[in-house]
C-alpha cells in the first residue's frame, strides 16, 4: 500500500464563515483553529498548511463565562525596562475587539513559521460587514 500525499499548492481550499455573537471565546477559536488547520479534512499532514479560510464576524459580541471579563489579563512586553503592558478582556475588548480572538486561535495553532502562515488564513471582523462575500463563504456552527 502506498501512502499518497497532496502538494500544498494543489490542495482545494474553501471559505467558512463563523458568527461569534454570544459564543464562549474557547469554542469559536477551538472551531476555527482546527479548520485553519486542516483537521477535518483526509489529506491532514502536520508539517504542511492544509486548511481552509476561516471569516470570524462579530468578534466584539464574544463572551467569557464568570469572572474572566475582569480576571483575565493579557500581557505584552515592549522589550524596554519597565514596559510590560497588562490589559483586561473587557478594557482589549473595548479597543482592540478582534485581538482575542486572534490571541487564543494563534495559541491553539503551530508556534512558528507554519503556524504565522497558518494564520494568514483567518479573517477576524469586528462587526457584521466583511469584504469576502465574492468567496461566497459556508457557515460553520459552533
Amino acid at each position: 500500500m502506498k501512502t499518497i500525499f497532496v502538494n500544498e499548492s494543489a490542495q482545494q481550499r474553501a471559505w467558512y464563515i463563523i458568527d461569534a455573537a454570544g459564543k464562549p471565546l474557547g469554542r469559536v477559536a477551538s472551531k476555527a483553529a482546527s479548520v485553519l488547520r486542516g483537521k477535518n479534512k483526509p489529506s491532514f499532514a502536520v508539517n504542511q498548511n492544509m486548511g481552509d479560510y476561516v471569516v470570524i464576524i462579530n468578534a466584539d459580541k464574544v463572551i467569557v463565562t464568570g469572572n474572566k471579563a475582569s480576571d483575565k489579563l493579557y500581557h505584552k512586553f515592549t522589550g524596554f525596562v519597565g514596559n510590560l503592558k497588562t490589559h483586561s478582556f473587557e478594557k482589549l475588548i473595548e479597543r482592540h475587539p478582534e485581538e482575542p480572538l486572534q490571541l487564543a486561535i494563534a495559541g491553539m495553532l503551530p508556534h512558528g513559521r507554519l503556524g504565522r502562515a497558518i494564520m494568514d488564513n483567518c479573517k477576524i471582523y469586528a462587526g457584521e460587514n466583511h469584504p469576502h462575500k465574492a468567496q461566497n463563504p459556508k457557515a460553520l456552527e459552533v
